[in-house]
């Protein structure tokens, strides 16, 4: 077919499809959070306003990132639930990237003021994160999510609707925060545990749950999320991603292609059931 064609012509159509494949790649890499080693680089490259705020919350100060989207009109809430290792770059990035995707997002250090001169997520390793995780009270892990949620909403450039996501203990913390919150729109949880059956009836929002498939320890859980929430006449949605474990998102670069194949199916899903949960 390419026969007749001078080579130089063949050489420079190459050349176009070359630069269109990776165009499409970057721009399909764009559209799905960073990993945790793009991170740092995607957040300094971001064309979105992000900063930090102090919210007041029981008489003390939390630190907590915000992302606003490019929009002309007033936009939903998205919480984001941090990990069991803190409010780290990663989850300022997934932050960005829910800005990109047109949700005013904030991710509030649930750690602030828990070392002992006051410190949060940035003046502990990863260790002590989690230890420290591990402390919270849950009364106060929801005070701190109603505060923050309160302080979005209250902004010019806010709607009233609320979304709460989270990953891993984040992910357990918002299936829980959706018994809490009666008025919540939608509850997004990656690879997180599911709440007893005795509290399951106070949920109201619709809960997507995306996991990975050999993450047992985790999805032992589902079929109690899928048989209470199905027979109180909730909504439950979920996806388990087969070949792939624990911290899909954060990790795309590893197991072999599968958690990036996860990935580029479980966002997309994500913005689709936030859309429809919001209105967006």
């Amino acid at each position: 077919m390419l026969r007749n064609i001078p080579k130089t012509r063949v050489s420079l159509m190459m050349l176009v499809l070359l630069v269109m494949a990776v165009s499409f790649m970057n721009a399909l890499q764009q559209s799905l959070p960073a990993s945790d080693e793009e991170a740092r680089n995607r957040l300094n490259s971001s064309p979105r306003h992000g900063e930090w705020l102090k919210i007041e919350s029981g008489g003390e100060t939390i630190n907590a990132w915000i992302v606003f989207p490019e929009r002309s009109d007033p936009a939903p809430v998205v919480v984001v639930i941090h990990e069991i290792y803190g409010l780290t770059d990663w989850i300022r990035a997934v932050t960005d990237q829910l800005a990109a995707d047109g949700y005013i997002a904030i991710a509030p250090d649930l750690l602030s003021g828990k070392e002992p001169r006051g410190g949060g997520t940035e003046s502990v390793d990863r260790d002590r994160a989690v230890a420290l995780v591990r402390s919270l009270e849950w009364s106060e892990v929801v005070s701190r999510l109603n505060d923050t949620a309160g302080h979005a909403t209250a902004l010019g450039s806010a709607t009233n609707s609320i979304a709460v996501l989270g990953f891993c203990w984040g992910g357990s913390s918002s299936f829980a925060y959706a018994v809490e919150r009666p008025d919540l729109g939608a509850a997004v949880v990656y690879y997180g545990s599911t709440p007893t059956a005795q509290v399951m009836a106070q949920i109201q929002a619709p809960v997507l749950g995306l996991y990975g498939g050999d993450d047992a320890r985790v999805n032992k859980t589902i079929p109690s999320a899928e048989t209470e929430m199905t027979d109180l006449g909730k909504s439950y949605q979920k996806e388990i991603y087969e070949g792939t474990g624990h911290g899909v998102l954060r990790a795309q670069e590893a197991r072999e292609g599968a958690n990036l194949r996860a990935s580029e199916q479980a966002w997309p899903r994500t913005i689709s059931f936030l859309e429809s949960a919001l209105g967006n």
